[in-house]
């Protein structure tokens, strides 16, 4: 009987936390029944980090709001500690997306308002101490009396954080809380979250659709595959010695290997295959834009052939700054100094650096949409003065009219730099480029129907159609989930192919830099930002990311850009 009552004991050490059994939710009735998620098995041990990889409409915010107790499964079980889970309690705290703080109270206040309701039989004065410990463990001491309008992005999500931790929850769920911010505020959150969760001995599950981020904070990864009917992948175990370091893991045989199988799984799962479908029935009419060069001077509406790509110089900017006065009106600050860099024409770069280094400001300065204030940049021989159609442009939100088609949209650009082309063949330049982004099947549906990924699809299109001198792209997938930013990944790298338009892209992301750049541009902080390194990319096109993960070389670059980030970090 003795040894029967230590193996129940035993049983009992080991039992999960948290267990999920066949859990299936559906919306709807009848023909109209959705099934978001479908049989999903979990069992999360008591202290562990479980990072789950998902992707737009796979069903993760479903999943993280059935374990929150927010919704019911509409079959199968879900326990906490062998009870039922019905109802949402402070013993799961939750941190979303989107920052969920009343407006008119300080940080103070919002922290204070979970813990005054959790915590009633408390003295005020261990409540206030209570409350405070938590807002100083997530570094906002300095701010505790600032409302959240005051306060940046980053510094909102931490209020965040520190109000589900000081709840005191056995189980901190987090619901892609990083991924609107930039690089350098994610990788000090990440850590701030790992520093939290390994002092206060939490469970954390994590949703992300960052593999890094994954590999990065947890003790397993697990994929929920993309719905409807959602399930849970293969569990990837990260054998990686805690603390981890971003830069030393470059050299960790066993992470390239997770962050490559990983990275497989989800595109063999996920990647649709729309880029590769279509687009080869229209063949693109043999005509140029009026922005050609010598436009005035040869009215042939023949387009002129590839022979001077990479004729040097193409683009070249000479010691461009820019100049903003300062809130107060009493001074200026210098925000980009002296940017000098000169482009081939048909090359490809990336500019990186973190935020406020003034990487959008001179693509905005490229595309006229901000004035110079010193030095110059000359396309094509020409400086530039104004904005212009000989710049095609792709910002972060398409800015598309949402009562026209896609084939609209796209469509009243062709007709102004092809007003000598036909109608038809007006009409063909449309349909070819949005069926090369994936499109073929949507050109007449209205933008304002189409997902995120799909309108940017068609911002690409319509930069694209435009047969652009200078392609410049800030940040266009910054705001997509990661496996459609895979995917246009590869749709710009396609289309760009055919055509090789000179083209600048800014990004934060240091593995997109790579991937598409023939040359990587590194700028310094601000105030006074200006080119800081320059890293050839020699890789061979054409490039897929599968490929780039198997080169000997990629994990190279890899560490020189993030070594330059976290060098200027510190001298932040």
């Amino acid at each position: 009987m003795r040894d029967n009552a230590k193996l129940i004991a035993s049983n009992d050490a080991v039992k999960p936390l948290l267990e999920l059994k066949n859990v299936c939710k559906s919306y709807g009735e009848g023909k109209a029944k959705t099934s978001i998620l479908k049989n999903i098995n979990l069992d999360v041990r008591d202290g562990e980090f479980i990072a789950i990889v998902g992707f737009s409409g796979s069903g993760k915010t479903t999943l993280i709001s059935a374990i929150a107790g927010l919704i019911q499964p509409s079959t199968g079980d879900l326990l906490k500690h062998g009870e039922p889970i019905t109802s949402p309690g402070p013993d799961r705290g939750v941190v979303f997306q989107n920052y969920s703080l009343m407006p008119w109270l300080t940080v103070f206040e919002n922290v204070a308002l979970a813990v005054d309701e959790i915590f009633k039989h408390w003295s005020s004065e261990k409540r206030a101490t209570h409350s405070k410990k938590y807002i100083e463990m997530v570094s906002l001491g300095h701010a505790m009396d600032k409302k959240p309008a005051e306060l940046s992005g980053g510094m909102r999500q931490r209020v965040n954080v520190a109000r589900a931790l000081a709840a005191n929850p056995d189980i901190l769920l987090l619901d892609e809380p990083l991924s609107a911010l930039d690089a350098l505020t994610r990788g000090n959150l990440q850590d701030e979250i790992i520093s939290i969760w390994e002092k206060e001995k939490k469970t954390v599950v994590l949703i992300t659709n960052d593999v890094d981020e994954a590999i990065y904070m947890a003790d397993r990864v697990i994929p929920l595959n993309p719905g409807p009917d959602a399930t849970l992948g293969p569990d990837f175990h990260i054998n990686l010695p805690r603390p981890r370091d971003r830069t030393a893991l470059n050299h960790n045989e066993e992470f390239k290997r997770l962050r490559a199988e990983i990275t497989k799984y989800l595109m063999d799962i996920g990647i649709e295959k729309s880029s590769q479908e279509g687009g080869d029935k229209i063949i693109l009419p043999n005509v140029r834009p009026n922005t050609s060069n010598d436009w005035q001077h040869d009215h042939s509406a023949l387009k002129p052939t590839k022979d001077d790509i990479g004729k040097p110089k193409y683009l070249e900017f000479s010691q461009l700054s820019k100049i903003y006065p300062t809130p107060d009106g009493n001074s200026t600050v210098k925000v980009v100094d002296g940017f000098e860099l000169s482009i081939k024409k048909g090359e490809f770069i990336s500019i990186i650096g973190h935020s406020g280094c003034g990487k959008s400001t001179v693509l905005s300065m490229t595309a006229g949409l901000n004035e110079v204030s010193e030095g110059g940049i000359i396309l094509d021989n020409k400086e530039v003065s104004g904005a212009g159609p000989d710049r095609g442009v792709v910002f972060q939100a398409p800015s598309l009219f949402p009562w026209l088609t896609a084939f609209e949209n796209v469509l009243l650009g062709v007709d102004k730099v092809y007003p000598h082309a036909t109608k038809s063949e007006r009409n063909d330049i449309v349909e070819y480029y949005i069926t090369r982004v994936g499109l073929g099947d949507s050109l007449f549906k209205k933008a304002g129907e189409l997902s995120n990924g799909m309108r940017q699809r068609v911002g690409i299109a319509r930069a694209f159609a435009l047969s652009p001198k200078l392609l410049l792209l800030d940040e266009p997938f910054g705001m997509l989930d990661s496996l459609t930013r895979w995917e246009l990944q590869e749709v710009l790298m396609e289309v760009w192919q055919r055509t090789r338009v000179t083209a600048i892209m800014v990004t934060h992301d240091v593995d997109e830099a790579i991937l598409l750049a023939d040359r990587v541009v590194m700028m310094s902080n601000g105030p006074n930002a200006k080119v800081g390194k320059i890293e050839e990319i020699d890789l061979p096109r054409p490039r897929t990311r599968k490929n780039l993960l198997a080169h000997p070389d990629y994990y190279k670059y890899r560490e020189s850009l993030l070594t330059f980030l976290a060098e200027c970090d510190k001298a932040h």
